[in-house]
């Protein structure tokens, strides 16, 4: 879903980008509401309520997100498809060096080649395009923290999204009056099926997270790691074959090397996986040994060879 989401937004046109994502953050809510009253998972409120801290965060988290979305929906209607591809594809590398910069970790020496070989392919990429593509690193970088500020604030991927378009709701609201009063607000001015598909954001924001969020407690971690390849690659070859967008050598070379870095990072990902599960595996196996009752040893005469 996330990777054939590009065909979703043409579809509101006239409507601008500002107009789409202001309805985005309204019908999100409004989707997000129901299905929090249909399993009534509300006790997650006053605990959010009582802690500043989280709700920081939580602004924190809207206000990038709401950078992302909107950056997203004006590249896939301006024509910039692919290079909005690129920034989810450069995404993991981003993710790993805000892991070592901000929470410290320790990179493996094929995690450090593969942020080498993806920061190559910048270069390579703002050479071809005569400056930095900056929609890529924008879309990367924001979606990025996003995920370290989710990973700071710690609760369910319905409840954040929640959390996050109640920050949003009354700001996109005040939009979408304002464009009212202007004369210039494209809900409701171009037929019920149009005013139906801006309806439909919430749901084409919602349902793809909501799925996510029951396939990461089903799926392998390194699984779903790999599946998560599939929307920047379905958002490519959109852009190349649907969309008819330009790929000169230089392109093809900068993705060619994020590519190569991303098989460098999934090849350690999955080899240091399976070391896990073999450590694991071993020490079942030897708490087991040690468990096993001892032989009892023999009664009578202990008879000895002449």
């Amino acid at each position: 879903m996330w990777g054939l989401v590009p065909l979703f937004w043409p579809l509101l046109k006239p409507a601008g980008a500002v107009e789409i994502l202001a309805h985005r953050m309204v019908w999100s809510l409004a989707f997000v509401g129901i299905a929090l009253l249909a399993l009534r998972r509300w006790s997650w409120i006053p605990e959010l309520a009582r802690s500043p801290r989280k709700l920081g965060m939580i602004t924190l988290a809207a206000t990038v997100i709401t950078v992302n979305w909107g950056l997203y929906i004006w590249s896939v209607n301006t024509g910039h498809v692919v290079e909005a591809s690129l920034g989810y594809f450069i995404n993991p590398l981003v993710t790993i060096a805000l892991g070592v910069l901000v929470l410290k970790e320790r990179l493996r020496p094929a995690q450090w080649a593969a942020v080498g070989v993806g920061f190559s392919a910048v270069l390579v990429l703002a050479i071809g395009y005569g400056q930095p593509p900056w929609i890529s690193l924008t879309l990367a970088f924001s979606f990025a923290v996003y995920g370290l500020v989710k990973k700071k604030v710690n609760i369910g991927g319905l409840e954040s999204l929640a959390a996050e378009t109640a920050v949003q709701f009354l700001p996109a609201l005040g939009y979408l009056v304002w464009l009212g009063t202007q004369g210039t607000l494209a809900f409701g001015s171009h037929g019920a099926g149009h005013t139906a598909l801006l309806a439909a954001t919430g749901i084409v924001t919602a349902v793809p997270l909501v799925c996510f969020g029951a396939a990461a407690i089903r799926v392998p971690l390194s699984t779903l790691g790999l599946l998560q390849y599939l929307a920047p690659t379905f958002q490519f070859a959109l852009g190349v074959v649907y969309f008819h967008e330009e790929m000169p050598p230089e392109r093809w070379a900068g993705f060619a090397l994020v590519w190569l870095a991303l098989t460098i990072l999934t090849w350690d990902a999955l080899r240091t996986a399976r070391k896990s599960r073999a450590a694991v595996e071993a020490a079942a196996t030897a708490s087991r040994t040690e468990a096993a009752p001892a032989e009892t040893a023999p009664v009578g005469p202990v008879v000895t060879s002449p």
